[in-house]
């Protein structure tokens, strides 16, 4: 059994999902993992990790509407404002959801379902440079 590490930066540029299903696979690629599993985690407090559909653009839009909706920004009610009307909203919106996900690796491949995509969910309007570790145990 082996553990690698390794990360990505991603940089957002404001409020949104950005799809990391690819730069996650890479990295098993590159250690030629063929069993196990890896874990994708994000070392921050105002975006997630989340496994979505990432086949119709739709449904990411609709994803980003529900929370807009659950979790409305610029509120006099949050007094945690520090960096913003947003601020307190992307913490809440982080909570959630997640910030990992876990999934098994066969023959060298996530077993992902067909529609499935691992995605950076970014709460904040302003762009980030988000730091997202990747670490697989297996052989």
């Amino acid at each position: 059994m082996h553990v690698y590490h390794d990360q990505l930066e991603v940089r957002s540029h404001g409020k949104g999902l950005y799809e990391i299903t690819d730069d996650v696979q890479s990295k098993i690629d590159k250690i030629q993992l063929q069993k196990g599993t890896v874990t994708v985690f994000v070392q921050h407090t105002s975006c997630s990790i989340v496994i979505m559909e990432n086949a119709d653009p739709t449904a990411r839009r609709d994803l980003e509407e529900f929370f807009d909706r659950l979790v409305p920004e610029d509120v006099d009610y949050f007094t945690h404002d520090a960096e913003g009307g947003d601020d307190m909203p992307s913490h809440i919106r982080m909570v959630l959801t997640r910030t990992s996900e876990t999934v098994p690796i066969v023959d060298g491949k996530m077993q992902l379902g067909t529609w499935q995509g691992i995605f950076l969910f970014e709460h904040r309007r302003a762009r980030h440079r988000r730091k997202v570790l990747i670490t697989t145990i297996g052989e």
